[in-house]
């Protein structure tokens, strides 16, 4: 037997054999990713004629990225008190912290603990600005620093911060696209003629008498009457509204927001009253 010839055969049989798997693994690929380009564009087209028969105006540009996060833990630092308003030694300049080209540096060097790992928010109650804890790019929406401004300054501040438990182990999980939640509030809950200012993903949770508590992934959607919807991204149960100016950060809360079935599982197709 030529062992050589044989050799040669073999390998040119193997090279052929992982061309064709190759070729069918770009394929499947392929074809997934057109499945999921005609998903979005059917639901984008859906969502835009839902818009138009309640005229219905959304202000914010959706992502369209298919998204997969888990459940974290958190823990609060005892000592930190979310109720205690706190006035700073040294008051900071209000347009270095909030201007153009405001930078880290002059969060981290404040006074406020931690404050290099809160993000200014959209979100704003009666002249109080919010900053709010990050976990990796994800705001913690109940989790924040309000600074209290005078004549220019920061002079005094409440906070709320938690720690994320790292040996919590929990698996990611889809999420509903930003296009089916909103679709979702608006076939079920919004008045003809609202707007939609802001719609963002974050994590989100209701308030227990335990030290440590869990936090899910929810789209924040924000209406330009004050209005805030927190819509679980993994089951698309929504909240009921609450008033921005009325939220408190978390732990300071009593009793956690009511939290609803989803109207497409249930078939209630009750409506927000203005």
């Amino acid at each position: 037997m030529n062992w050589s010839r044989a050799k040669t055969i073999l390998i040119c049989s193997f090279l052929m054999l992982n061309m064709i798997l190759g070729f069918q693994l770009w394929s499947t690929n392929r074809s997934n990713q057109t499945e999921i380009a005609l998903d979005t564009s059917s639901t984008v087209e859906e969502l835009n004629n839902a818009l138009r028969n309640k005229n219905i105006r959304l202000m914010d540009e959706l992502p369209t990225d298919q998204l997969k996060l888990k459940v974290i833990t958190v823990k609060y630092d005892d000592s930190i008190k979310p109720g205690e308003q706190k006035t700073l030694k040294t008051p900071i300049n209000m347009s270095l912290l909030l201007g153009k080209g405001a930078s880290k540096e002059i969060q981290a060097q404040s006074e406020i603990p931690h404050f290099g790992l809160y993000q200014l928010d959209s979100m704003r109650k009666n002249g109080v600005y919010v900053f709010t804890q990050l976990y990796g790019k994800l705001p913690l929406f109940d989790v924040w620093v309000e600074l209290n401004e005078q004549n220019g300054e920061i002079t005094s501040y409440r906070q709320a911060y938690v720690e994320v438990e790292s040996g919590v182990e929990q698996t990611e999980q889809k999420l509903i696209p930003a296009q089916l939640a909103v679709r979702s509030l608006v076939d079920n809950y919004l008045s003809d003629g609202a707007i939609i200012t802001e719609v963002r993903l974050g994590y989100h949770g209701q308030p227990y008498n335990s030290e440590t508590q869990p936090m899910f992934p929810h789209w924040r959607i924000t209406i330009d009457n004050g209005d805030i919807y927190y819509l679980q991204a993994f089951n698309g149960a929504v909240e009921s509204p609450q008033k921005g100016s009325e939220l408190a950060p978390f732990g300071t809360q009593v009793d956690g927001a009511k939290t609803t079935e989803n109207p497409e599982n249930s078939g209630d197709k009750s409506k927000d009253k203005k």
